[in-house]
């Protein structure tokens, strides 16, 4: 009895120390593909002109990442400048007049803006009911439904968007009566690394 106590305690030892590697490996090992994956299509991506790896003597691991970065950071600020915006409008709209590709450029810069907005990210963050009573999720109220469908249900509807995890740019949308809805005061960014964490980090923070 005394070998079969032992034996369990053991395996049970050795259960919680492969749950806890695991816990610890895991984590590490989605960071580490992610990154050799990001640098594996940066460098697909890259000219070979502007890489510096394709003429110095020796190889710059992640330079990819630091000049995609670079580049960026770079067009954020051309695109606060006077000259920066005009490009950019005319970007928008030749994007605007493609048929079938101006209507995922519109969906995709209406709902980031949207998420975006300084004077709407406190607010962007809501809670819901969903799938079912007393289950709850984190989601981003888009806009308020003011078209057709708010018409016909008579009732103050809101989009929102429910993404997956740990992949957020999936999800579901869902049209939810206002009174039905609890707004959080989180930013976008804080209910994102929540969402991405699979609700281990606190939204908060």
């Amino acid at each position: 009895m005394t070998e079969k106590r032992k034996k369990g305690s053991i395996l049970s030892r050795l259960r919680n120390y492969f749950f806890a590697g695991a816990v610890v490996l895991i984590p590490i090992g989605i960071t580490l593909y992610l990154s050799l994956f990001i640098i594996k299509v940066s460098t697909k991506l890259l000219p070979k002109e502007l890489n510096p790896n394709s003429y110095l003597n020796f190889e710059i691991p992640g330079i990819e990442i630091i000049i995609a970065i670079f580049l960026i950071t770079f067009i954020g600020w051309l695109s606060l400048s006077f000259l920066g915006k005009k490009i950019f409008e005319l970007i928008n709209r030749i994007l605007k007049r493609i048929p079938i590709l101006r209507t995922i450029y519109s969906a995709i810069n209406q709902m980031t803006e949207s998420l975006t907005k300084s004077d709407n990210k406190q607010k962007s963050v809501v809670l819901l009911e969903y799938p079912k009573k007393d289950v709850w999720a984190v989601g981003f109220a888009t806009k308020e439904n003011k078209g057709i469908i708010n018409d016909k249900i008579g009732n103050e509807l809101v989009n929102v968007f429910v993404p997956t995890t740990p992949n957020p740019t999936s999800g579901f949308l869902l049209m939810v009566p206002k009174k039905n809805l609890i707004f959080l005061d989180i930013s976008f960014e804080q209910a994102s690394k929540f969402i991405v964490s699979a609700g281990s980090t606190d939204p908060q923070n």
